[in-house]
């Protein structure tokens, strides 16, 4: 009930730290109130999440609650230069969460790319009511996995974008974190005998995957994104940068022996070079204090049922939506003038940041808002209209697979099929594969190489969103476009607070005009 709901507060003093994370590099990074890891955010449906960020960088910061909607809070959805200007250096500002979804989220920087260098962190939202879940469980606990670079973001960005060195520059190989912590000293997590546990699964990485198994036991899959399925028994699950499940696992009727998980962290698109990619990392789970482990044949991949996230059902039974139209996007690179790679996804690479935060367009150009162009080329502006259900397919015909993020919505998931010609790679081609019954949502799908993907949104949630690569290279490479939705109903429902025209003004930002902060369709 409403009278049950809290107000939590979570201060964060968002600045650098000096830290050694994986046992191996001492580096700088973008901590909070002086440490990394950041602790967890742990919040209940119904409740108000206030943040209050202290900006105590030499930069602008924001920060993004990854799966949150924001219906009619457009302008707190934390994308830099897309919904807002950043917080300046020294400035506060408190993001305002009203928690109306239940689930798996996180939340990081989104502002230069600062969650690759330590801006980040698991947001979990309970239920009030655990009766009507897939699955009972009598416990639950929380995996989050990253990957961790040796340099920070801007220094890898530097050589990427240096005319003079081949591209792609030669790989870097990051290593593992589980909950925050070196891979290799992974924190015990404790079964009893008989008992039910949820575990949460998130990847907060930027870059590479993780595969995540417990032999000798089975994983019932009941939540992706945010969203519950129906439960589906596998070995193990595969998660892209930003993907969440929440998985059920059965505790053994005996404490006989203690049992391992593993969480292997792997990029399919890098060199396999054995203690690099793929890097091996395992943690105990614990029946009985120093009971032997059980010694458990490893089985190769073939012969294990892994998560194919097109097999979910949706819990509540949502049906596949009638499309209204369809955008054909595809993964691809272009060279320019400047003799720099840039990624597109639609026609343009997206660059960043906009002169004006695209949102503040939307809402202050009145008829012309309607128009894509008004916001100017370098945002890949698509204007769709309130109602609308919107069908993606992207072709992905390269040997790198992609994990795509929406804002402010979650897609259903219909078709995977082949693209390209895997014959490149030695691999067969791609199957189709289509939803059975009622598709799954999600917000974080992957697009894996030679692959294409369908899915569909219904434009139900007024504002700008960004529809982008979760590998962080790839974003700041242009790989994302915006979608700007039903901008006539938002002029009408949601006005930009004070405060956050303050930070952009102070900044010498514009707060209204077109994509350049000029009037009507002068874009120099």
């Amino acid at each position: 009930s409403v009278a049950l709901a809290a107000r939590v507060e979570v201060n964060w003093e968002v600045g650098h730290v000096i830290v050694n994370r994986d046992g191996h590099i001492t580096r700088r990074a973008v901590g909070v109130n002086g440490h990394l890891p950041i602790p967890p955010v742990y919040a209940t449906v119904g409740d108000t999440l206030l943040l209050k960020v202290c900006n105590k960088l030499d930069v602008p910061t924001t920060v993004h609650a990854h799966g949150i909607f924001q219906n009619g809070t457009n302008y707190l959805d934390g994308a830099g230069m897309v919904t807002q200007c950043g917080i300046p250096p020294g400035a506060n500002f408190t993001y305002e969460y009203y928690l109306h979804q239940t689930g798996t989220f996180w939340l990081h920087g989104h502002y230069n790319h600062q969650n690759t260098d330590g801006l980040r962190t698991p947001l979990v939202i309970l239920d009030r009511d655990k009766t009507q879940l897939p699955m009972q469980y009598d416990d639950e606990m929380l995996i989050s996995m990253e990957d961790w670079y040796p340099t920070e973001f801007l220094e890898r960005m530097k050589e990427v974008l240096n005319p003079n060195v081949p591209f792609p520059p030669p790989t870097t190989f990051p290593y593992g974190l589980i909950n925050g912590i070196d891979g290799n000293i992974t924190q015990t997590i404790t079964f009893e005998p008989g008992k039910r546990y949820r575990i949460r699964l998130i990847n907060i990485g930027s870059t590479e995957w993780y595969k995540f198994s417990i032999p000798g036991h089975k994983l019932n899959v009941i939540e992706a994104d945010g969203i519950y399925s129906e439960p589906l028994e596998v070995d193990g699950l595969n998660l892209g940068p930003g993907q969440r499940y929440s998985v059920v696992v059965q505790a053994l009727d005996t404490d006989e022996y203690n049992y391992i998980f593993n969480a292997t962290l792997y990029a399919n698109f890098v060199p396999h070079i054995p203690g690099l990619n793929p890097r091996y990392y395992t943690g105990l789970v614990q029946y009985k204090k120093g009971a032997s482990i059980k010694s458990i044949e490893r089985s190769s991949d073939e012969e294990l049922v892994w998560l194919n996230d097109i097999n979910l059902r949706s819990f509540e039974q949502y049906p596949a939506m009638p499309v209204s139209r369809t955008y054909n996007t595809a993964a691809g690179s272009k060279k320019y003038s400047d003799k720099l790679t840039r990624a597109i996804l639609y026609k343009e690479p997206y660059l960043s940041p906009p002169i004006i935060p695209t949102l503040y367009t939307a809402i202050s150009t009145g008829d012309l808002a309607l128009n894509d162009t008004i916001y100017g080329p370098q945002t890949g502006a698509l204007v769709i209209r309130e109602g609308e259900v919107i069908e993606i397919e992207m072709q992905n015909p390269t040997e790198i697979d992609h994990a795509m993020h929406l804002h402010g919505h979650v897609f259903q998931v219909t078709e995977y099929g082949p693209a390209g010609n895997s014959s490149e790679v030695n691999a067969p081609p791609a199957k189709v594969m289509t939803y059975d019954g009622w598709p799954m949502r999600r917000d974080t799908f992957v697009v894996p190489a030679f692959h294409y993907i369908k899915v569909r949104f219904l434009a139900d949630n007024p504002g700008v969103w960004m529809f982008h690569c979760h590998m962080d290279i790839h974003f700041a490479l242009g790989l994302a476009v915006t979608f700007v939705e039903a901008p006539d109903v938002l002029q009408k429902t949601q006005t930009i607070p004070d405060a956050m025209k303050d930070m952009c003004l102070r900044q010498g930002l514009k707060v209204m005009g077109n994509g350049a902060g000029n009037n009507g369709f002068d874009l120099a």
